[in-house]
């Protein structure tokens, strides 16, 4: 680790990856004004990505390989083991990643920029979605937070995701403790954004997409966009499956949780469960009309 340099921890997920891990590990590592170390949790794959990720980290000394074996059956159940199981301390910074994305070269210096200037706790970013026959979109996910936004959606991708060592730390030691909890929950971004807003730690969601995010079949979330996504969104919804999460979260979390299980709470402050007007105007209605 340099002295001079930032230290950050990147936590990387992988499941069956071998198609892309190499390409986004190779973006990390050439990040500028940095010292990273990644530490690559497998979730029991059949692809060799195990394999791989062994041997690289044989190969460099700042990669690390944790122990293969476990089914995780999930890309939150193997965040957390890698919060569970990685040594923060020493580390400055820690960063979230996915398998397949591409971060440009800039991620981590900009984010560690904000954070060091004491603009935040935590950063996050709009990214760019891409796919394999070149097409590329913006994902905005910097509209402006709401009192209550975190109840009701993550701040974006976690693979955007940067903390300072005191956040990172509150939030390891939080899903230690909570482990049997914690694990009910699948959506480990989502979960990390409502821990540190309801903390007290300062969140910057960035308007400048500095990683390209991959879109493929296999995208356990993906940006939810477009009529299948809707569609899906709308279904989870209808089956209260979303409410389940949103009262989960907030139960686990919070010390005295906002009154998101009242209908009367829910049709009165449906404007600051969203960041996005549209999303605003949707979540009012589907709560008025008992859909949510």
């Amino acid at each position: 680790m340099s002295q001079d340099l930032p230290n950050i921890a990147v936590l990387l997920a992988a499941y069956n990856g071998m198609e892309w891990i190499e390409e986004q590990v190779n973006s990390i590592l050439a990040q500028k004004n940095v010292c990273v170390t990644i530490f690559i949790s497998v979730d029991l794959s059949t692809d060799g990505t195990d394999i791989w990720a062994n041997q690289l980290a044989k190969e460099i000394e700042n990669v690390i390989f944790l122990e293969y074996g476990d089914r995780f059956g999930g890309a939150g159940a193997n965040f957390y083991r890698l919060l569970r199981d990685v040594d923060l301390k020493g580390f400055d910074y820690v960063s979230f990643s996915d398998q397949d994305d591409i971060w440009l070269e800039g991620k981590l210096e900009r984010a560690c920029s904000f954070i060091s200037d004491k603009s935040c706790d935590v950063y996050s970013s709009d990214v760019i979605a891409f796919w394999d026959n070149g097409k590329q979109k913006l994902i905005k996910k910097s509209y402006p937070q709401k009192k209550y936004d975190h109840f009701f959606e993550a701040a974006g991708p976690g693979c955007t995701y940067v903390f300072n060592s005191k956040s990172a730390a509150a939030f390891q030691s939080f899903i230690k403790i909570k482990k049997e909890l914690v694990d009910d929950i699948s959506l480990h971004d989502w979960l990390a954004y409502v821990f540190c807003r309801e903390n007290g730690f300062v969140w910057f969601i960035d308007n400048q997409p500095m990683m390209l995010y991959r879109q493929h079949n296999n995208n356990q979330v993906g940006i939810n966009e477009g009529f299948k996504a809707y569609k899906k969104r709308f279904s989870l919804i209808r089956s209260r499956w979303y409410r389940t999460q949103v009262e989960d979260i907030a139960s686990l979390v919070s010390s005295s949780p906002i009154g998101v299980n009242c209908y009367y709470f829910r049709v009165l402050h449906a404007f600051q469960f969203r960041r996005r007007l549209r999303d605003r105007l949707l979540i009012f209605f589907i709560i008025l009309l008992g859909i949510y």
